[in-house]
């Protein structure tokens, strides 16, 4: 496989080094933080689907509930619960040991609700100028970041970015083309 004209310079998500991406879609640097960002990312799925199971649980007329459920419910962390208890910010009650209850009302008063992760928002849709002064031809992109049209071509399809073509030109809008090469030494 023939090696890209262009080089990425990008900081590894996990141990924070800086190497050269050979794809636009590496954004770690090496297979080893690959698997840990894996991993990472399907941990804290599971970790929210368990804490949306708690909320989903709840019983909805009850005012006092345990610490844990509102750790799920407002994704508050326990010893900020447990401070607000010291501090006596929230109505508690103690009904012994480890059977601390603490106010929903108060809690919502003070902290907005957990957001969902199983609820995936549709992105806004994306308006774009496909106006001649607003975009690049495939020419201009290929002379800008030193890359073969056949891999613009590749990229445009592979990122859904709009195109345009007026003669014998292709436009595609500049904003898209900046972002995605962004990190693409010229």
């Amino acid at each position: 496989m023939p090696a890209a004209k262009f080089q990425i310079l990008r900081k590894c998500q996990i141990c924070g080094e800086e190497f050269l991406a050979k794809t636009l879609d590496s954004w770690n640097c090496s297979p080893r933080c690959s698997r840990i960002a894996s991993k990472r990312k399907k941990d804290e799925e599971e970790r929210q689907k368990r804490l949306d199971e708690v909320v989903k649980n709840l019983p909805k007329g009850q005012d006092f509930i345990k610490v844990s459920e509102a750790y799920a419910l407002f994704g508050i962390s326990r010893d900020t619960l447990y401070r607000l208890i010291r501090k006596e910010a929230i109505t508690h009650i103690n009904l012994g040991t480890n059977q601390i209850r603490v106010s929903k009302t108060e809690l919502m008063k003070l902290y907005p609700l957990r957001q969902k992760a199983s609820t995936k928002k549709k992105p806004a849709a994306k308006l774009y100028s496909l106006e001649p002064k607003d975009c690049y031809t495939i020419g201009q992109v290929t002379e800008k970041y030193r890359i073969h049209d056949s891999t613009v071509y590749h990229h445009i399809r592979k990122y859904s970015i709009p195109t345009r073509q007026i003669g014998n030109y292709v436009y595609v809008p500049k904003k898209e083309i900046d972002n995605l090469y962004k990190g693409v030494k010229k």
